[in-house]
């Protein structure tokens, strides 16, 4: 493809060489650099692409697109923007032939349960048979394959690139989880959504390496609702109002609240052998009787998100319920097979916050007794260590205190610091550093209509010990110690 039309919807200025170059590809990491392809320089938090501008051109770039003045060889282009990652997208979106004019696309952001809302919508759109391909904390997601990305919403390059395969692969659909550094590292740029969603917002992501304030987060997630056609918004929140302030979009709402569109009611709990769950009603655009497998009222949102968006497509109502009713979310409150009359739930959990909406939830189950078995991070706050045991032995009945991903420190290590957390409660709690034999004591030690939570790894199929990753699923523990048990 010429530089020419790679630039096509992007300012610049030229200050070396010409447009009318044959390009390769469009890379960003110098590390993948190609010969003939145009290198753009990114500036992060942390790394500034104009410092490998050596390296992508002993490689063979053959143009730089850059934000600061630079001097090149001479047969190297060299473009100037204001804004590289912006141009990124851009050029990504020509490279790759404009992907999403061939889908119907969803982005979702929010606090919390933006990976449950892209696995409801999924369950609901595969059951009236529209393929659907999802980019999130899962990776990308396209028919059985999983593709892993190193954050939740990849560069725009990948996301682009992760489009064309789908529709390359027949998919009608995508559903993506619009993360507030997504957005505001212009990951999405050039895409405009026909559905956004907001589920949520919370105190999160605070820090240098994320958003200065509450107030830069918030605008961050108000940016989707000024590149999508259709707002969707969960009228309940505090800060609804303010996520779709200056927004150019159509908004229609969901919730509690009655002057939403469609409007939740009769919410209960539904626990039994193998489901564990919620039932609820709407009225308003759409009335439903509706079952969803995952417990807790938060559930009741998610789902109100996904009937909110799949009612404007070309399905049933069976669709959407049977959808709701089957759905399965890797490593969120996920439900295992167990031989016996409990529950095993595996969730992704891993900070105080997370802890305390999922405990107080299953709580409400009134289970004989809530085990909760959990570590945490090496390399990252104490804080978070403390708290998290604070929370557990506050909510649980007993504490299995075990290893996450230790990383560089000593399991032990962390482990006492949980106790500090822990000790601060009346809670019980069992220290078993080995994280599989943690779940092996409370698989042996189970009683009838208990609800055992396996906390902290969710998802991830790894343990990262001194800076190696070892593969660690959940799942084949659990089946594996049936296995020998039986």
């Amino acid at each position: 493809m010429k530089l020419s039309q790679l630039l096509s919807q992007c300012e610049y200025t030229v200050l070396q060489g010409n447009i009318d170059i044959d390009i390769a590809d469009v890379i960003y990491d110098s590390r993948k650099v190609t010969p003939g392809c145009a290198f753009v320089c990114l500036k992060g938090f942390n790394v500034d692409g104009h410092k490998y501008i050596p390296d992508a051109l002993e490689k063979g770039a053959t143009a730089l697109v850059v934000e600061d003045e630079f001097t090149a060889p001479a047969g190297v282009s060299v473009i100037k923007v204001d804004n590289t990652r912006i141009a990124l997208a851009k050029m990504s979106v020509e490279y790759f032939s404009h992907p999403a004019d061939e889908l119907t696309t969803i982005a979702i952001t929010g606090t919390k349960g933006k990976t449950t809302t892209v696995a409801m919508i999924r369950s609901v759109l595969e059951n009236a048979g529209i393929k659907t391909a999802t980019i999130g904390t899962l990776g990308i997601v396209i028919g059985n394959q999983i593709y892993k990305t190193n954050n939740t919403t990849p560069e725009s390059y990948e996301i682009q690139q992760a489009m064309r395969k789908m529709v390359n692969e027949g998919c009608k659909a995508m559903v993506i989880e619009a993360s507030s550094l997504g957005l505001k590292w212009h990951r999405t740029h050039g895409i405009t959504f026909d559905y956004g969603i907001f589920t949520n917002f919370s105190n999160d992501h605070i820090g240098k390496a994320e958003h200065a304030d509450i107030d830069e987060y918030l605008e961050c997630k108000s940016l989707l609702f000024k590149q999508c056609k259709l707002g969707l918004i969960n009228r309940d929140d505090e800060k609804w109002q303010d996520v779709i302030k200056d927004h150019t979009c159509e908004i229609e709402t969901y919730g509690f609240d009655k002057e939403a569109d469609i409007v939740a009611h009769s919410d209960s709990l539904i626990a039994r052998p193998g489901y564990i769950g919620v039932h609820f009603e709407t009225t308003g655009a759409k009335e439903l009787s509706v079952d969803v497998a995952i417990p807790g009222r938060f559930s009741v949102y998610n789902a109100l998100a996904a009937i909110s968006v799949c009612r404007h497509f070309d399905l049933s109502d069976k669709n959407i319920l049977d959808g709701l009713n089957e759905v399965k979310v890797k490593g969120r409150v996920e439900a295992v097979p167990v031989v016996g009359d409990y529950t095993i739930l595996i969730d992704y959990a891993h900070n105080a916050l997370s802890m305390e909406n999922i405990l107080s939830t299953l709580r409400e189950y009134k289970p004989n007794r809530l085990i909760t078995m959990f570590g945490a991070g090496g390399d990252r706050p104490k804080d978070r260590r403390y708290e998290m045991g604070e929370v557990s032995g506050r909510l649980s009945t007993l504490s299995v205190i075990t290893e996450d991903n230790s990383r560089f420190e000593d399991v032990m290590d962390i482990i006492e610091d949980i106790k500090v957390g822990i000790n601060k409660t009346d809670g019980e709690y069992v220290v078993i550093p080995n994280r599989i034999d943690a779940i092996r004591y409370c698989i042996e030690n189970a009683q009838s209509g208990d609800i055992i939570v396996l906390a902290g790894k969710g998802h991830e199929d790894y343990q990262e010990i001194r800076g190696v990753k070892y593969h660690m699923d959940e799942r084949e523990i659990i089946a594996e110690i049936f296995d020998s048990i039986n």
